[in-house]
């Protein structure tokens, strides 16, 4: 392992938990220490991390507050220690990296796909397959429940026309019991775009429903974002009370919940506490000594980049009349005291993923899902300053569809959207969770791998120019392929240059790669010549 020091750290947090609590859990802490023994063992792998991790936080609900204390830190250095490499030479850092599946590194996606109709399931098999989905089709739905008895995909896809009675026109959609207690998400397609289908899906606890014919980027685009909130990071909260022990006591609390919290114990320290923790919502109190909530709020509210973080008020305050107020005083919630446990994390998890769809949809291309050209630009900037200040390579990388105007004269506008839809999809899928992707404008997007120099980049983004020349698009019967053009340029090659300086050496090598035969990767410097720009 690279990170000794932490690894360290977990092996005498774990010795410390070991003495306190060894003949209270004996059997749940004996399974835990030899997870933790496996750290600095031959049998170490991602997987023995993530069920580490996951043990922690199960058994800190069974432990005393001291020592579920020190099991939740464990917890987050192994979530640290989990984003750490695991490559021991370059080697092998590069072959992680080329493997890199969706969502985030050595992960794929599992589909499984109930669908009846052999011509749409091939379609919709060889579709998913080209975009590194792993599908299990099911002809039949009896099929389908067997397996759910031993096993659950990531996502369930399904097809409502199993349960349409021949002799009424009234659609029934119904589940078997075993596919009933997946815990995985479920979209459903069908041809009826009737209310009481819609409402039975919905009902059923459906996170998606498409319509037949399929618009398979779509589709697609919708299961990345279902699969991406599932295993979204965890969610920031910054608790305000002058109670100490309150305070404490609701840090605790989010933290078994899978949050991250931290409490601000000097409201002076409120800017750099903000912007050191970067918090998705602020639990404050209302009454408080020397500068009260709504204070507080307004300073907060000064601030444009702070503007939308959701302020929820907690207080014992009754008033109605002073509670709206307080609301008006820069607050998005107000919940009273006392606050059941359940309440208080269900209320603040619902806010912060609804300023999180907010937040997407103002940041986000429609048609992609990607960062739009100010987003995307801000981040290269943020990137390369982060990777001068702390020595490691970043590496800006600009990709263009070629010859794209002749797809949308020759199949529309709507093909081209398609395909556009599709570079996006392969990018967010063959990509690490830590790089940063974004539509630049029309067919070109930017990314930034940081932590990764250009030869790692290289084999990455090749990989992916392959597999999208291998993706076959269809418009009213014809076949057709596109193929994309890639520039590349590395902090440790102009480690002076500003994140703008690098974007614009990536778009240079993307148009020398153009201009030498297209469907390819070029690497800053090379060749970079200013010349007239092609398609």
């Amino acid at each position: 392992m690279k990170d000794k020091l932490l690894t360290t750290k977990v092996t005498e947090q774990l010795a410390r938990l070991r003495n306190n609590s060894w003949s209270r859990l004996p059997d749940e802490l004996a399974a835990v220490e030899k997870l933790a023994e496996s750290l600095n063992g031959a049998e170490f792998s991602r997987a023995n991390l993530d069920e580490l991790h996951q043990r922690l936080h199960k058994l800190a609900g069974s432990l005393d507050r001291v020592d579920a204390e020190i099991c939740l830190a464990l917890a987050a250095d192994v979530a640290a220690l989990a984003k750490a490499p695991v490559a021991d030479n370059p080697a092998d850092e590069i072959q992680q990296a080329a493997s890199a599946g969706p969502a985030s590194a050595g992960q794929s996606i599992s589909v499984w796909l109930v669908e009846d109709d052999a011509l749409l399931g091939e379609e919709l098999v060889r579709q998913l397959d080209s975009f590194n989905f792993v599908v299990r089709w099911f002809h039949r739905i009896d099929d389908a429940e067997s397996a759910a008895k031993t096993a659950q995909p990531d996502i369930l896809l399904m097809d409502v026309l199993f349960e349409q009675e021949r002799d009424s026109p009234r659609m029934v959609l119904a589940l078997r019991p075993n596919l009933r207690k997946l815990s995985c998400p479920m979209l459903i397609i069908s041809s009826s775009d009737d209310f009481q289908t819609r409402v039975r899906a919905a009902q059923l606890g459906a996170e998606g429903f498409i319509l037949k014919p399929l618009d398979v980027p779509h589709l697609v685009n919708r299961m990345l974002q279902i699969f991406e909130q599932r295993h979204a990071p965890p969610q920031r909260v910054l608790i305000i009370d002058d109670d100490v022990e309150l305070a404490a006591h609701y840090r605790f609390l989010l933290l078994g919940a899978g949050m991250e919290a931290e409490v601000l114990q000097q409201p002076e320290d409120i800017i750099d506490k903000i912007s050191a923790f970067r918090p998705e919502l602020i639990l404050m109190d209302l009454h408080m000594p020397v500068f009260s909530g709504p204070d507080l709020a307004g300073v907060i509210r000064q601030f444009d980049i702070w503007a939308n973080i959701p302020i929820v008020y907690l207080s014992a305050e009754t008033d109605l009349d002073r509670q709206i107020e307080a609301m008006n005083q820069g607050a998005d919630d107000y919940l009273t005291k006392p606050v059941s446990d359940a309440q208080l994390v269900a209320a603040l998890h619902i806010r912060i993923e609804r300023a999180r769809q907010l937040e997407r949809q103002i940041s986000k291309d429609s048609l992609t899902g990607l960062l739009k050209h100010g987003s995307i630009k801000e981040a290269v900037e943020l990137e390369v300053i982060r990777a001068q200040r702390n020595g490691k390579p970043a590496t800006v990388a600009m990709l263009d569809i070629d010859l794209f105007k002749a797809v949308n004269d020759t199949y529309g506008h709507a093909a081209g959207d398609v395909v556009i839809s599709s570079v996006a999809m392969l990018l967010r899928q063959r990509l690490r969770k830590s790089d940063i992707i974004g539509r630049y404008g029309g067919e070109e997007f930017a990314v930034v791998l940081p932590e990764c120099n250009d030869k790692i980049a290289y084999q990455l983004l090749n990989d992916l120019r392959q597999s999208f020349a291998s993706v076959h698009f269809s418009h009213e019967g014809q076949d057709f392929s596109c193929t994309i053009s890639i520039g590349i340029a590395c902090t440790e090659q102009y480690p002076n240059c500003l994140g703008a300086e690098l974007l614009a050496l990536a778009d240079e090598a993307m148009y020398v790669a153009k201009r030498s035969g297209r469907n390819q990767v070029r690497v800053a410097p090379d060749d970079l010549v200013p010349q007239e720009k092609v398609l």
